[in-house]
């Protein structure tokens, strides 16, 4: 009988195997590939123009987003050298479309809440708008954000660290990005860390994939852009399919953030998000910090 023994890793792959090596080089990478591919795509026929508002963003979008599936998977194979199963195409499709419908009615839950407190009102139909506008914006955040933020940070800190502290800093580092956004404040950056760290981040706790993440962020974006014509995450509020306005005080309304810098919106979705914690924890998903691991 042969006596078959597995090589010892070499010392260069045993630090690029440490969670701390393998999250930089992830999130170095998807930033590249995203700013390299908008660039190139740019440049072969404008089609993530922010000033259009055609099909054609909407195909650059997707194009860009299957870029971003694809270094990921890559990545999974070459770098970290692991089975892809945050983005595996298994329930992907069921995944993603409960994840469409709950980031839908959760952004109609709580503007109807906000309406019903006196801060948003619908004026009338507009039509279609910036639909195209705003599909591809869905398209484009919600899978390089969930890939970046969830599949990159959450994922490599929650091995260094334990489910919790990941929960924790990818929720902080999510909020802190938004920082930089057109009217954005330090509310605004701390609500967001708040309802969309800890939603997205449990989403993705609860199926250990990234599809279900995705569904939510991409229909919270375009049902708060496009449904209700409300800015998102800052900025110029789109013209979408209704004629809204929002009145009243800033923590009702979210200001000229948006409605998801408002309290409201804060209490709703950090109750979304608990509950698919707990679902999450009922299901033995959380990750304990090694220190407290029983060995």
């Amino acid at each position: 009988m042969t006596d078959v023994t597995t090589a010892e890793p070499t010392r260069l792959r045993r630090i690029i195997a440490h969670p701390a090596s393998l999250l930089l080089i992830g999130f170095v990478l998807m930033v590249a590939v995203g700013g390299v591919g908008s660039i190139a795509l740019n440049k072969l026929f404008g089609a993530l123009d922010a000033a259009k508002n055609t099909p054609l963003r909407l195909l650059g979008a997707v194009i860009l987003a299957a870029l971003f599936i694809l270094a990921y998977k890559g990545y999974k194979r070459w770098i970290e050298r692991a089975p892809d199963r945050e983005l595996e195409f298994t329930s992907a499709g069921r995944e993603l479309a409960l994840g469409l419908a709950g980031g839908a009615m959760l952004f109609t839950v709580m503007t109807g809440i906000v309406a019903l407190l006196g801060g948003f009102e619908i004026l009338g139909l507009r039509g279609a708008g910036a639909i195209w506008s705003m599909l591809s914006l869905a398209v484009f955040s919600s899978v390089f954000e969930e890939i970046l933020l969830r599949g990159i940070v959450f994922r490599h800190l929650e091995v260094w660290w334990g489910s919790w502290i990941a929960l924790a800093l990818s929720s902080a580092l999510f909020g802190a990005l938004h920082i930089m956004n057109p009217d954005a404040t330090w509310f605004s950056s701390v609500a967001i860390a708040v309802e969309a760290g800890i939603l997205l981040g449990a989403a993705y706790m609860l199926t250990r994939r990234l599809w279900l993440a995705i569904g939510i962020h991409a229909a919270w974006n375009f049902t708060q852009g496009w449904v209700f014509s409300v800015p998102v995450s800052g900025g110029q509020a789109p013209l979408g399919l209704l004629i809204t306005r929002r009145l009243g005080p800033d923590w009702l309304t979210g200001g000229d953030f948006g409605l998801e810098a408002s309290v409201v919106a804060m209490v709703v979705a950090s109750l979304a998000g608990v509950i698919l914690l707990l679902l999450a924890i009922q299901r033995g998903q959380l990750v304990p910090a090694p220190w407290r691991q029983v060995r």
